[in-house]
């Protein structure tokens, strides 16, 4: 059969078209109309349903999508051919058509005269290879419109959903995240300017989130920063309490002279005024050394010192450059390695000024014992000498500046009192610590006193 039967395409086209609502068209191979799915074939009943009214979200899109549809078509450059119905029952005037007829499919892209877009379709019937026809599909005007439009509808309200969640979003986290760190800005900014005195932190530690956890580190840092104002300002005042006494020793002494009646008190009077110079020397140097020291601590790098060998050159150079020195011995286990984190300098410096304090309150004749010994990741220095020891009370008093608890006959003013408050300030400065002990016998009696020093071992 070379031929197409129209009863039997129209019941086909039947089946196939009208689920799709698409307009069929069937041609011979001559180009003449066979079936038209607009005139042939009978829809089904038409059949209503309410529809409901359009929500706020839909009306939004909507209006979004129709104004971007005119500007669309206003700014387009595109014009596609005008569609128009053919006046007879022959399909050559449609393109598509005469290239399929010819066996390849086609297809082309029309508007109507309201710029709606009209797709159509055409595709070769054959039998064998032999073209017996036509089939040429044809959108209904506006269906792609309409399905874009669609499309478009729902990105938009996908779009407002999204910016609608976006901008709850935003409201969150301005109040949990933008608002307090703004505060905590503002509260650093007052703490740098000092307004309105002393400003605090505020208080987010009960969050468990990287808020509360900058909050607290601002607040200890905050206190930390008053801390060191007012260890400043306590410094200064005892910087000038402990200038004024030689201060006032010297101008004694100078007012004294012209009134001395013989050689002998005015020798008397320039001893004084001698001592209490070198004491006002030996208190400067120590004072512009103890307030340089945050400074090049921070400064200084942290490298490994070897404290056994550092240890025995330091014993060394005190017994050589020093008379009457009390004995030393150096107590060292076997084979431990005792290297800890810190500056050599510095650490020696520690070392040299608890020997120094050990030596001053070692009788004739007394033994200091240096001991070194390691606890896991700490290495430990103890300097024990067999002086009267420390009064119990004053175990912890020792260490603050300028504190001084000298053995009796010593001459006054020889020491500044900085000396172990700068060790234990070089000590903690590395991780460490400095503490003081009496050492007593099964009776309790003090045997003398014993400083220990902690260090972080590698």
């Amino acid at each position: 059969m070379n031929r197409i039967n129209p009863a039997l395409a129209t019941q086909i086209l039947n089946r196939l078209v009208l689920p799709t609502q698409t307009r069929a068209r069937l041609f011979r191979a001559d180009g003449m109309l066979i079936v038209d799915s607009r005139q042939r074939i009978l829809p089904e009943p038409v059949r209503s349903f309410p529809l409901e009214a359009p929500s706020l979200l839909q009306r939004m899109a909507e209006t979004m999508e129709n104004f971007y549809t005119a500007l669309n078509r206003k700014i387009t450059a595109l014009r596609r051919p005008i569609y128009r119905e053919i006046e007879d029952v022959r399909g050559t005037e449609f393109i598509e058509v005469i290239l399929s007829l010819q066996g390849q499919p086609a297809n082309t892209v029309r508007e109507n005269s309201r710029g709606e877009p009209i797709l159509s379709v055409a595709v070769p019937v054959q039998r064998f290879r032999m073209v017996l026809g036509s089939l040429m599909l044809t959108t209904e005007a506006g269906d792609i419109d309409e399905i874009v439009r669609a499309e478009r509808r729902s990105i938009l309200e996908v779009f407002l959903v999204a910016l609608g969640i976006g901008v709850l979003i935003s409201v969150i986290m301005a109040g949990t995240i933008v608002r307090p760190i703004r505060q905590l800005a503002e509260a650093a900014e007052n703490v740098r300017n000092r307004k309105g005195g002393r400003s605090s932190i505020p208080d987010f530690s009960r969050r468990n989130d990287e808020i509360g956890d900058l909050s607290i580190a601002l607040a200890d840092m905050t206190a930390g920063l008053y801390d060191r104002i007012d260890a400043n300002e306590h410094f200064a005042a005892d910087v000038a309490h402990e200038i004024k006494n030689p201060l006032s020793s010297i101008s004694s002494a100078v007012e004294s002279i012209p009134r001395a009646k013989d050689q002998e008190t005015r020798d008397k009077l320039l001893g004084i005024l001698q001592d209490d110079v070198r004491r006002m020397d030996r208190l400067i140097s120590d004072i512009s050394q103890a307030s340089r020291l945050d400074a090049q601590l921070s400064r200084a790098p942290v490298e490994p010192v070897e404290l056994a060998s550092l240890l025995g050159a330091l014993i060394e150079i005190f017994v050589e450059t020093r008379e009457d020195m009390p004995k030393i011995i150096l107590e060292l286990p076997p084979r431990v390695n005792f290297f800890v984190l810190g500056g050599e300098g510095r650490i020696g410096q520690v070392i040299r000024n608890l020997l120094e304090n050990a030596v001053s309150f070692s009788p004739p004749g007394g033994v200091i014992t240096v001991g070194l010994a390691r606890s896991g990741r700490q290495a430990q220095v103890t300097i024990d000498d067999e002086g009267p020891g420390i009064p119990e009370e004053n175990l912890e008093t020792i260490f603050e500046r300028f504190y001084t608890e000298r053995p009796h006959g010593e001459a006054f003013g020889r020491h500044s009192g900085l000396g172990l408050s700068i060790s234990r300030q070089i000590t903690e400065a590395y991780g460490g610590s400095l503490s003081a002990e009496n050492r007593r016998d099964a009776r309790g009696n003090i045997l003398g006193a014993r400083f220990r020093v902690n260090f972080r071992a590698l």
